[in-house]
């Protein structure tokens, strides 16, 4: 299904969360390219609508993804204007660091727990029957290599990282245990793509001096996001995927985006 269509040649359609900001523009763009119907969805919809006409033209959408009646109604207007969401790519992020653990405030905690997680369970508990009614259901988030060693400074980061990844983990069992009368095997798949930072191109001339090994440009996401539609679900659910980074030592310029 590398073409981004479904065994009858309707396409899949893929919703991408956190449309607006550069991995979101470069997914919808590669998600597109492949020939998915591709929803954008953000919060402000000057920023939405202008993310969506750089991706392409794809569909932009407006929806506050932490408030799940809103997250309702988005799924019954696309339910009744385009039909089902074969794909999630969940690309809604947020940062926040402090001074070791008694710098952790409440705000901070707040302010990632609404964007990291809420926005995740959300969305996944609202789509989550499309996904696992499609022929090719896919669902990946962003994760951070800092879950692996957490560090005082970023505490309130890592946890609410590591509560997405748990959820979506959650999610691969369920589809893993998925409906037993099904004659074709498991078809819907959860995975949490991990990566130092991400960067992009549209910030690489605010410091063109700085090198940033390590780092995923936004366009590997974009990528890796389009080659999950083509790769077997059962041998693809509940992992966890290391994104491929840019080398130590190389030419980089590139600046970081945070997911």
């Amino acid at each position: 299904m590398t073409d981004g269509s479904t065994a009858t040649g309707s396409p899949l359609r893929v919703l991408v969360t956190g449309g607006s900001g550069p991995s979101g523009i470069a997914a919808a763009r590669a998600l597109l390219q492949a020939g998915f119907a591709v929803f954008t969805v953000g919060s402000d919809k000057a920023r939405i609508e202008a993310a969506a006409k750089t991706a392409g033209g794809v569909t932009p959408l407006v929806c506050d993804l932490a408030d799940l009646s809103a997250v309702r109604q988005l799924h019954q207007e696309l339910a009744r204007t385009s039909g089902r969401i074969d794909g999630v790519i969940h690309l809604v992020g947020g940062w926040r660091g402090a001074e070791g653990i008694t710098g952790q405030t409440d705000e901070d905690w707040d302010f990632m727990e609404r964007s990291a997680l809420t926005t995740l369970r959300n969305v996944t508990r609202v789509f989550y029957d499309d996904l696992a009614a499609s022929p090719c259901g896919r669902f990946a988030m962003v994760s951070s290599t800092s879950v692996d060693s957490p560090s005082a400074g970023v505490a309130s980061y890592v946890a609410a990282k590591a509560a997405a990844e748990a959820w979506t983990m959650a999610m691969a069992e369920g589809f893993r245990n998925g409906d037993p009368r099904s004659e074709t095997g498991q078809r819907s798949a959860a995975v949490v793509f991990v990566v130092k930072a991400l960067v992009d191109a549209g910030m690489r001339s605010m410091q063109p001096e700085r090198k940033f090994p390590g780092y995923t440009d936004v366009e590997q996401l974009a990528a890796a996001a389009v080659g999950l539609f083509s790769q077997p679900a059962a041998e693809l659910n509940g992992q966890r995927l290391l994104l491929a980074t840019v080398p130590a030592g190389a030419a980089d310029t590139q600046n970081a985006a945070t997911t």
